[in-house]
């Protein structure tokens, strides 16, 4: 767990959600690795280092958490397809800044996938699944959920049941269409591009502000536009997405949040995609 940022009166944390590592030719699609290895160190076998770090945001009406983390679910084979290198933490992590899981008042989505959602629904001491944050409401695009239940074949792989189907009938699901104010300062808004549901997290205190694009920007790496991931099941939405939400984000002298980054958690980018400030 990082110590916290100051986002006007927000308090940013972000948790250890585990650590990991997939093929970097898969994270940086169609891009040659000549170029992006020289970005991003890659092993060996090409696979690079990622996170799953949630965000924990403290405003004065609510605990908002951005994502979910690796959760603590996964068998011995997933476990060595996907290089897990360090165990999903964000209970201990909440513990120790006094908070509960009880206490998680709204959980924002981006989307389904399970690098994003296996946090959702824990498996406790006895074997038992339930939901991690049970007073949580669940923020999920319509369209992403509708997917979630009725996957394709590309998508049956990433949405897995053992993720949602404590959520389904709990009442905790708060489905949303589009663009909308979760809490104040925290708004979400439907993007597709790595998903049909995928969406963003915009947040503004104190006259500041920070985009939280998730799996559009991955990496501060990605910035390039045109630098998208094999992953993306849209990418020419991606690829319009980043350039207008970049660009205004810029303008607007904007903090860029991360989720799967080991090098930084948040940075500002010039318009050339230059990091000229950076934390964590």
């Amino acid at each position: 767990m990082k110590k916290s940022f100051k986002l006007g009166d927000f308090e940013l944390t972000w948790l250890n959600g585990g650590r990991f590592e997939l093929d970097g030719g898969a994270m940086f699609g169609v891009v040659p690795r000549i170029l992006w290895t020289k970005k991003v160190a890659g092993d060996a076998e090409n696979y690079i280092p990622l996170t799953a770090s949630p965000i924990l945001v403290k405003t004065s009406d609510a605990l908002v958490l951005i994502d979910s983390g690796l959760g603590n679910k996964l068998d011995e084979k997933q476990r060595k397809i996907f290089r897990l290198k360090e165990e999903w933490q964000v209970p201990h992590d909440l513990e120790s800044l006094g908070i509960r899981r009880e206490d998680i008042d709204f959980v924002i989505l981006s989307h389904f996938d399970w690098d994003h959602s296996s946090g959702v629904v824990m498996r406790s001491y006895n074997e038992e699944l339930s939901l991690t944050f049970p007073n949580a409401k669940h923020v999920v695009q319509k369209n992403e959920w509708e997917d979630v239940l009725n996957p394709n074949m590309r998508s049956k792989h990433t949405y897995w049941p053992v993720n949602y189907e404590a959520l389904k009938d709990s009442g905790n699901l708060l489905p949303v269409d589009g663009e909308e104010e979760i809490v104040k300062g925290v708004r979400v808004r439907h993007t597709g591009g790595h998903t049909r549901g995928h969406q963003i997290v915009i947040l503004e205190s104190g006259g500041q502000k920070a985009l939280h694009m998730a799996d559009l920007l991955p990496l501060h790496t990605h910035y390039n536009p045109l630098w998208i991931m094999a992953y993306d099941n849209f990418p020419m939405d991606v690829i319009r997405q980043k350039e207008i939400l970049e660009r205004n984000a810029i303008e607007e002298n904007a903090w860029f949040t991360f989720y799967h980054d080991p090098a930084l958690s948040l940075c500002k980018f010039d318009e050339k995609g230059n990091v000229i400030e950076r934390w964590g």
